[in-house]
Order: C-alpha cells, then sequence, then structure tokens
C-alpha cells in the first residue's frame, strides 16, 4: 500500500485507489502521514484537527476516525501506545519518505548522479503538497514547509546541472521560476549563469541589474 501527499492526497494498493471520503479521516491520515512512525498524543490530534472549535465529544470522535482508518487502510497500520497513535508506513511505499531519502543521497554524490537522483526526487511530486487539504488550518504551514523542500531540491538540481556545464536550456525553466519565486536569490544567480554560458552576456547582466533592484526594494 502506497501513500502520497506530494499533491492531493492518495492512498493507493495494487495501482488502484483506496478511499478516504470523510474530510475529517482524510485531515487525520495527512496529519499521521506528516508524523510518520511517531507517536502521536490523542489530545494533539484534537488540537490540530478541531482547534478551538473542538466539540466535548472530540477525543470519542477521533477514536471513531480512527477506526475509520484502520478499517480502510489496514487494523495493524495505525497503533495506540503509551505515548499516542502511531502510523506505521514503509518508508519507500510513502512518497515524501521517498523524496527525502533521494534528496539525502544526492547531496555526496558526483555532479551527475546528483542531479539524477534529484530528478527522481523530483519526479514524485504530482501538483501542490496536501492540494485538497490546503484550508486545513494544520495543512498550512506544513504545506508552505513541503514547498520549500521542493524549491530547495530543484535549486540543487540546477546546480548540479551547471557544474556539468549546461546552460542555455536551463534559461527559460529558470526565468519561469523567477516570476514565480522572485525573492530567491539562488534562482537569480543561476540566470546569470546560465545566460553568460548561453552567449547573452547583456541579458545576464539585465539580470543582475534586475536582481539588485528587486532585493533593494
Amino acid at each position: 500500500m502506497e501513500f502520497r501527499i506530494l499533491g492531493p492526497l492518495e492512498v493507493v494498493e495494487d495501482g488502484r485507489a483506496v478511499p478516504v471520503q470523510r474530510r475529517l479521516a482524510r485531515a487525520l491520515l495527512a496529519y499521521l502521514l506528516l508524523h510518520a512512525n511517531e507517536p502521536v498524543p490523542g489530545d494533539r490530534l484534537v488540537d490540530e484537527l478541531w482547534g478551538e472549535a473542538a466539540p466535548k465529544t472530540a477525543t470519542a470522535s477521533l477514536q471513531n476516525y480512527v477506526s475509520r482508518l484502520r478499517r480502510s487502510i489496514g487494523t495493524e497500520r495505525i497503533r495506540l501506545e503509551p505515548a499516542g497513535y502511531v502510523l506505521r508506513v514503509d518508508p519507500e511505499q510513502f512518497d515524501l519518505a521517498r523524496f527525502e531519502r533521494l534528496v539525502g543521497e544526492a547531496q555526496a554524490a558526483p555532479a551527475k548522479e546528483r542531479a539524477e537522483l534529484l530528478r527522481g526526487a523530483i519526479a514524485l511530486w504530482r501538483g501542490e503538497p496536501l492540494e485538497d487539504l490546503a484550508f486545513e488550518e494544520f495543512a498550512q504551514a506544513e504545506i508552505g514547509h513541503l514547498q520549500e523542500r521542493l524549491l530547495n531540491a530543484i535549486e540543487s538540481r540546477i546546480d548540479a546541472d551547471l557544474e556539468l556545464g549546461r546552460g542555455p536550456e536551463l534559461v527559460d525553466e529558470l526565468e519561469d521560476l523567477i516570476t514565480a519565486n522572485p525573492l530567491r536569490e539562488r534562482l537569480r544567480g543561476q540566470l546569470m549563469l546560465a545566460l553568460y554560458r548561453a552567449g547573452r552576456q547583456a541579458d545576464a547582466l539585465a539580470a543582475y541589474q534586475d536582481a539588485r533592484r528587486m532585493l533593494a526594494d
């Protein structure tokens, strides 16, 4: 069984989607996945899922949602331990864990292997992380952290490509990334080098001046 949060929340078994239909059940699963293989106290789950609007029956409701999830994904996967609820997940069956493993392996690898590992990590993304849970309060900060990890991986992959002598073929991608993330200094430096490699020295200088103005503002 595979678990995916680098895009809309998905559970897949033998190529088929496993339905987790209720909003709070999906939110509970997402939160447990963000803390996979770690105990999460029940009162913390209540706070994260219901916040200040938690009803008096929230603890009982949480237990019901845990039971529903167990029926959907397997009773053995969610355990109640003294420190809290634990979702047991094989890291190789969880897209975020695989992403982090590939990014970690890339750090000490030579440029060519580093670029390939990072491409593999980035390819795991299917859209905005936890896209269908973006309005859940707990998810908003987590989505920001995940987006930052993706951007860091993309920048590292571009660094590896630049080390390999590439440049012209990176210009369009970098310009799109800067449009979406205008304050990323690393991207702007990469664009200058890519433009220079493409023989576009005047454009590289213009990119430098644009970066100075943007960051000064």
